[in-house]
């Protein structure tokens, strides 16, 4: 059997992945409050009118336009001011030819005005304490100068979020503008997290002599939080296809996803495709991935539900997570686009090289350098953790380059 029967771009290998998803999307209620980083699982409507009511944008006084008009330093307008609306009230009095109120920013202005004078460009006499006094304007305004009309910010009936949504900050506060208090979100997928190997045990045991700590499961259930969804470590598995198969199934059975730690030898991985192969249809969907590093990835399916085989060496694990097992996590979310990733742009401090036909992604810390940011690349073999601990992003090498030179722009994917 060859080592990598079917390997492909990663762009291609992903579209293939999530074609095949096909599980139905979980909805839950969630309050709005508490949704920041969830996804909507319906389109969602404005129950009314946001403004409900003409509010001013400036502390001044409401007026008629038509009033002002041609007023100046050397020829201002004259208007009587009759009344004063109160923050939180209704405007009670409406205005008449020559006259005004008083108003404050966010305020309600009367039906009868049309237009706020900043108070700014105005002038009290001085002493004035009692309605009605008189003003005098020295700036024309035009109809709809300083006021928010109604439905300036969104419409009764008008989509505010569409379906398939990720939440943010500011929609949270739209939402909650709209008195929209909970909202249906897709339920947190639950990603099954499977270590394998004889030579791995648990992070809070002493390795002995050719043993290795189980980090995989705990990056990976990092990344699985920061794309939303539920991490479940399911424990370290033996070498043993019969036990590996056992495992994998119940853990698939109770998740959404599954995700092996597959090791880093021929034999081992061999194993692993037997085993996804073996959990359903149409099983693995491809064996390797035309980058570095991490190209002994499998990528899975099983009854709908995502199923990957990652390399055992960490850095490999989290690249290739990042490449196939987000996108896959905000997919059974519903979310079809995955949400643009920081990047920043920088000059590359040296060569780099690399083969034509891969993509290849290099950790890089960033620098301030004498003319722009700089990147420094991170150099070390994928099962080193601290490759990535060290750095700040990956450089993104395309896949027709054969290199870079230093000097050259490059893209960095930066880690948070």
């Amino acid at each position: 059997m060859p080592e990598f029967f079917n390997v492909l771009p990663p762009d291609q290998a992903r579209d293939l992945l999530l074609k095949h998803l096909t599980q139905p999307i979980r909805v839950e209620m969630a309050p709005t409050s508490e949704a920041l980083g969830r996804v909507t699982a319906a389109a969602v409507m404005a129950p009314h009118s946001l403004p409900s009511f003409r509010r001013s944008t400036m502390d001044g006084f409401a007026v008629r336009a038509e009033d002002t008009f041609g007023a100046s330093d050397s020829l201002p307008a004259f208007l009587k001011v009759i009344d004063e609306v109160a923050m939180g009230r209704a405007a009670l009095k409406e205005i008449g030819s020559g006259q005004a109120v008083l108003v404050h920013t966010g305020g309600m202005i009367p039906a009868s005005a049309d237009a706020v004078v900043q108070v700014e460009h105005s002038q009290t006499m001085a002493g004035v304490k009692d309605f009605p006094y008189e003003i005098e304007v020295f700036r024309a305004v035009g109809v709809g100068q300083n006021v928010l009309q109604v439905g300036e910010d969104v419409l009764q009936g008008a989509e505010v979020l569409p379906a398939g949504h990720l939440i943010r900050p500011q929609d949270q506060g739209g939402l909650l503008a709209l008195g929209i208090a909970a909202i249906e979100v897709a339920r947190r997928p639950r990603v099954a997290i499977l270590a394998t190997g004889d030579e791995v045990v648990s992070p809070d045991e002493k390795a002995g002599p050719g043993e290795i700590r189980d980090i995989n499961s705990y990056t990976v259930a990092g990344q699985v939080r920061q794309a939303g969804g539920v991490p479940i470590i399911s424990g370290i598995v033996p070498d043993r296809v019969v036990e590996l198969r056992e495992r994998s199934a119940k853990a698939l059975n109770d998740s959404d996803m599954l995700v092996l730690s597959a090791g880093s030898s021929v034999s081992v991985r061999d194993m692993t495709v037997d085993v996804i192969d073996e959990l359903g249809t149409p099983g693995v969907l491809l064996h390797g991935v035309a980058t570095r590093p991490g190209k002994p990835t499998i990528v899975g399916v099983v009854d709908g539900k995502p199923v990957l085989g990652l390399p055992g060496n960490p850095v490999s694990a989290m690249i290739q997570f990042d490449m196939f097992g987000t996108p896959a996590v905000y997919w059974l979310q519903g979310l079809k686009q995955r949400p643009r990733k920081g990047f920043v742009w920088a000059r590359l401090s040296q060569n780099l090289a690399s083969e034509s036909g891969r993509e290849d992604y290099v950790p890089a810390r960033l620098e301030d350098g004498e003319h722009g940011l700089l990147a420094v690349p991170v150099f070390g073999k994928s099962n080193l953790i601290y490759t990535l601990v060290n750095a700040d992003g990956l450089i993104k090498i395309p896949l027709n380059k054969s290199g870079i030179p230093a000097g050259e722009l490059v893209e960095v994917h930066l880690f948070s």
